[in-house]
């Protein structure tokens, strides 16, 4: 399957890749992942922004970047003029300090933002990398060379999964399904938000939802 590259993407990023993971007791066999590496960065999607459950409902947290001629993805500077990593880590802190698991996770995310990699790309590689890993799902990801507008030999995800636009991930796949969230009682369940809110609360039990298992 083809993706674009997101930041804290949202579960239904991480149900597409986990749909064609073969998961047995005797045997594990990776989804295979090309991540689109020569697009363009386009604001207003994923790349950039997540959604997450505070005490206030759903919040939307951003990264800025540098705007500095450069538009190719893997181009795309990261901002920190600002402490936009502060009051992030102080949103999520406010948000899941009382899931059954951030404190479990806590510890091994923050210091990816604390690191400040240079480009969106790095930053956003390495927390896809840190959420297969802790909801479990076994991902052989691969970059693209070359862009094509149109692809047809795998499942083409990248104008999809969008912010702005109905995201048919999860009906497709049957996954349209409640799991606990710390502030569901005064706003009701708020669906495909970031992965984090998924892992937060449900912990190693992620792929069971993920998976239908």
């Amino acid at each position: 399957m083809l993706l674009s590259t997101a930041y804290f993407p949202p579960v239904s990023w991480f149900a597409a890749v986990a749909e064609t993971m073969t998961l047995s007791p005797d045997r594990v066999v990776p989804s295979c992942v090309w991540l689109e590496a020569c697009e363009n960065y386009q604001k207003q999607t994923w790349r950039n922004r997540c959604r997450i459950f505070a005490a206030g409902g759903p919040e939307n947290l951003l990264v800025p970047v540098l705007h500095d001629g450069r538009t190719g993805i893997r181009d795309i500077r990261v901002d920190y003029s600002e402490p936009w990593v502060q009051r992030t880590e102080r949103a999520i802190d406010s948000a899941y300090e009382s899931s059954a698991y951030f404190e479990y996770y806590r510890d091994e995310l923050f210091p990816l933002l604390d690191a400040r990699p240079e480009t969106l790309w790095e930053l956003n590689l390495s927390l896809i990398r840190f959420f297969l890993d802790k909801t479990g799902i076994a991902a052989d990801l691969r970059f693209t060379e070359d862009f094509h507008r149109e692809v047809t030999s795998m499942p083409d995800y990248r104008s999809l999964i969008h912010p702005k636009k109905p995201d048919p991930v999860l009906p497709r796949l049957g996954l349209e399904k409640p799991y606990f969230q710390v502030f569901a009682h005064k706003f009701g369940f708020q669906p495909n938000l970031s992965v984090m809110d998924l892992l937060f609360n449900e912990g190693p039990d992620s792929i069971l939802w993920l998976k239908r298992l």
